[in-house]
């Protein structure tokens, strides 16, 4: 089972910074989606930014919400670093 979505923070640009329950960090790019039905919401950057942390998953108050498979599986990663 992959890991679930611990906190996000949503970029105007239209990504998702996402923290995951195992530490790991990526940041998923939801433009490919936003052309299908209930997604279409989110091309407006104030509304995307209203993305909160919900049962694991990323959700917009109108119920849109990404699978936190999808999310873990097809965000890019980021390195961590040693500070």
């Amino acid at each position: 089972m992959n890991p679930r979505v611990n906190s996000v923070v949503a970029n105007r640009d239209l990504t998702l910074h996402v923290r995951f329950t195992n530490g790991e960090e990526g940041v998923f790019d939801c433009s490919p989606f936003l052309e299908y039905g209930v997604f279409s919401e989110l091309k407006d950057p104030e509304y995307f930014v209203r993305a909160s942390v919900e049962g694991g998953t990323v959700v917009w108050p109108n119920e849109q919400d990404i699978c936190p498979d999808t999310l873990y599986e097809d965000s890019v990663k980021l390195q961590k670093t040693n500070a």
